[in-house]
């Protein structure tokens, strides 16, 4: 961590130097673009799915493009893997860059590529390898940024890092809300279906630009010394050393991502695909929920700011089991039922989003913090996360709509049981 030197006339916390904000800023920025366009495409599946793919029947459309969304969830170890280990090897800001990179380029060519009516299957392999790409530079980006911003802020200061990150995800999961609904309010159901689903990653793509100028001066954490001693033998049984940690992340980051998913992509697109409710006002619904989420998680952060984020991280876990079982409100057709499940459930997830990064990162050591986190946060993203859409609209179908919320509430419960053996095993390598 950089040592700033100052403290708050407040308090004995160290104040945020302006080279710290502003790699804060272009550090966030970034998980506010990932989190745009991975959200984007489950919120836009209901249109998607019919462009590229043969299919009369609009759920069987649906859950071929939330397939695909669920097969780039599969390729986050792998950029966990490949990129987390550059990442302890040259340092974080070059393979910060990358990621952006290759984000903003898939996305660009997700806007402009044909329907399947214009080219056939060739339209949804083009579908297929963006979502690998993006699976693989989303798998080091979220882990490895909120590990750079917890190496580049003053100690004592992980609750306002987890806060100031998690306000950027959910500006991000906001953003996709918010463009969707201004395009589908203006352009209508029929148009959004045609081409107009086209707009919103175009959006996404620009601010891939904007990411990527910002990022050229943040600065590296990992030191020259740290670097020149690195490598990947050494990173990885670093990573083996701390297994019972990576074991833990991936529960960890799993629950709360399947829980997350659930709330922001697997309601939204059965409300639509099953339960035909109007797109206008369940993206409506879910910008709100976004506003929710991006007050909600700078008010987390401040309050859990220098307070041990390992008691509110537990607490908060277990409070979502119950909090999960919400949605079993939501079985029948009906806006009502919907904005009750939705942003009733908000509360709880809130705190989760804010506090799972940093408590991911503080169960890994330095040396092996970028390949070890990234790949329990891959590997526990693609089990549970990219999943969690899929599963919550297939089960619905099915009228085993309890089966969901169960599944995430036993996610939860390994969670704690392995977040707290890992540190009692091992102890924590940031924060307490």
């Amino acid at each position: 961590m950089i040592d700033t030197g100052t403290t708050s006339s407040t308090s004995t916390r160290p104040r945020f130097s302006p080279e710290v904000r502003r790699g804060l800023f272009s550090l966030g920025l970034g998980n506010t673009l990932e989190w745009y366009d991975w959200m984007l495409f489950g919120l836009l599946s209901a249109f998607i799915g019919p462009n590229f793919f043969p299919s009369d029947n609009a759920v069987t459309a649906t859950l071929g493009a939330l397939s695909i969304f669920a097969v780039g969830f599969a390729f986050r170890p792998l950029g966990g893997i490949i990129l987390g280990t550059l990442a302890d090897k040259i340092g974080r800001r070059r393979v910060m860059l990358l990621s952006v990179g290759m984000i903003a380029v898939a996305t660009l060519v997700i806007a402009f590529t044909p329907t399947y009516e214009q080219i056939g299957i060739w339209s949804g392999l083009i579908l297929l390898l963006c979502r690998i790409v993006q699976g693989i530079s989303t798998g080091i980006e979220a882990p490895l940024s909120t590990a750079h911003a917890v190496e580049l802020a003053p100690e004592g200061r992980e609750g306002m890092v987890a806060g100031v990150i998690s306000v950027y995800v959910n500006l991000g999961i906001l953003l996709a809300s918010l463009v969707s609904f201004f395009c589908s309010l203006a352009l209508g159901s029929e148009v959004m279906g045609e081409w107009g689903w086209r707009i919103p990653f175009l959006v996404g793509a620009a601010l891939g630009v904007v990411v990527l100028y910002l990022r050229r001066t943040l600065p590296e954490t990992l030191k020259a010394d740290e670097m020149a001693a690195s490598t990947t033998g050494s990173v990885w049984s670093g990573v083996r050393r701390n297994w019972l940690g990576v074991l833990a992340v991936i529960f960890v980051v799993g629950a709360v991502q399947a829980y997350s998913y659930a709330w922001n992509t697997g309601l939204p697109s059965a409300a639509r695909s099953g339960f035909k409710e109007d797109a206008t006002a369940v993206f409506a619904l879910t910008t709100a929920l976004g506003v929710i989420m991006v007050v909600g998680s700078w008010v987390v952060g401040r309050f859990v700011d220098g307070r041990p984020l390992s008691k509110w991280f537990v607490i908060a876990r277990l409070l979502a089991i119950p909090s999960v079982f919400l949605m079993l409100a939501y079985v029948s057709p009906g806006i009502g039922g919907f904005a009750l499940v939705l942003l009733g459930g908000s509360i709880v997830l809130v705190f989760n989003m804010t506090l799972y990064n940093v408590v991911a990162t503080s169960l890994l050591p330095k040396a092996s913090r970028g390949a070890g986190v990234a790949l329990g946060y891959g590997i526990g993203v693609a089990l549970f996360g990219g999943t969690a859409s899929y599963l919550l609209v297939w089960l619905q179908s099915l009228g085993l709509t309890w089966v969901f919320p169960t599944y995430v509430a036993v996610l939860c419960a390994l969670s704690v049981l392995f977040y707290v053996l890992a540190r009692s095993r091992n102890g924590l390598f940031v924060g307490k």
